[in-house]
């Protein structure tokens, strides 16, 4: 298994429950698929860098898990289906 860790923004017009079972959802992702997660922040509204589809500002949430490559794959599936998010990355740790 590999360590991974992946930065999602979701919009911040979400209501507070929708963001947490967007967060319980992606976190279930990776355990479904033999994941194990090791670490979840959740960092918060912060201004983005640059406008997205009108919006300034998104809720950020950074986590930490180690698996194997294909759950890193249905993962970002999960996130380009979800209207909620507005960007996403997932890198490898220790490259």
């Amino acid at each position: 298994m590999r360590n991974y860790e992946t930065m999602y923004v979701l919009r911040p017009d979400l209501e507070q429950e929708r963001m947490a079972e967007l967060v319980t959802r992606f976190q279930g992702v990776v355990s479904e698929q033999g994941g194990e997660l090791t670490e979840l922040k959740e960092m918060g509204r912060r201004r983005l860098a640059y406008e997205i589809d009108g919006v300034r500002e998104g809720f950020y949430v950074l986590m930490h898990f180690a698996a194997e490559n294909d759950v890193t794959s249905e993962l970002e599936r999960v996130f380009r289906i979800t209207d909620g998010v507005l960007r996403y990355l997932t890198v490898r740790e220790g490259e």
